[in-house]
């Protein structure tokens, strides 16, 4: 494999590992615990099988499924974190860090780690989750890191896209102006869509409110 197959190989895992990270981090918002430790497993799984179609490594569910529970940990002690979401005052906030910054974390991490593996010509048949805790530990850390501030990101532009929706609701336009606003704000809510910043749900609910601020 030349340098430049390599460098596409990595470029391609990487937007995988990104991609399923902000999905695993929207999953994290769920408020039932079972169903988000579902959600979340199976992005990261689908997230492994992606990166074997990449590396040319032949998927395998089970043994796929069994590596994730040996690095992110068993999924009764997950479950139960995520069961601090039902005490009142705590919310999805566990020691200061949200559901979704430690899913998005996790999603990272189990990423780099099965992309160094392939990367140096391994395979599920000689995957050692003992040998590569340690990495998976430290990319964790730098997974949480990631996460946060994309989170935060996240809420700021949520946050601006809601502000000129609310603005539009009680600013007077012209009629002509108010149709060129129209387009141009669900323009800019659909480019968030795509981004993963906002999910479909949340597009349909600030498109109504666009909509009806214009009617």
């Amino acid at each position: 494999m030349t340098e430049e197959e390599k460098k596409a190989k990595s470029g391609h895992s990487n937007s995988i590992i990104k991609n399923h990270m902000i999905w695993s981090m929207g999953a994290g918002f769920i408020p039932i615990p079972i169903a988000d430790f579902f959600a979340v497993s199976a992005i990261q799984l689908d997230m492994i099988r992606q990166l074997c179609k990449v590396y040319d490594i032949n998927f395998k569910e089970t043994e796929g499924k069994a590596v994730i529970t040996a690095l992110t940990g068993s999924g009764l002690a997950r479950l139960g974190a995520r069961a601090v979401k039902f005490i009142p005052g705590v919310g999805s906030v566990l020691g200061g860090i949200t559901m979704a910054v430690l899913s998005g974390g996790s999603t990272y991490a189990l990423g780099e780690v099965f992309k160094k593996h392939f990367e140096t010509g391994g395979t599920f048949l000689d995957f050692d989750p003992s040998r590569l805790k340690k990495f998976y530990d430290e990319k964790f850390e730098k997974g949480k890191q990631m996460a946060r501030e994309m989170e935060k990101d996240v809420r700021v532009k949520h946050d601006k896209a809601e502000e000129k929706v609310t603005k539009a609701e009680v600013t007077p336009e012209p009629v002509e102006e108010k149709a060129k606003d129209v387009v141009s704000q669900l323009q800019a809510l659909h480019d968030l869509k795509v981004d993963g910043v906002i999910t479909e749900e949340e597009f349909e609910i600030l498109k109504k409110k666009l909509f009806a601020a214009k009617l």
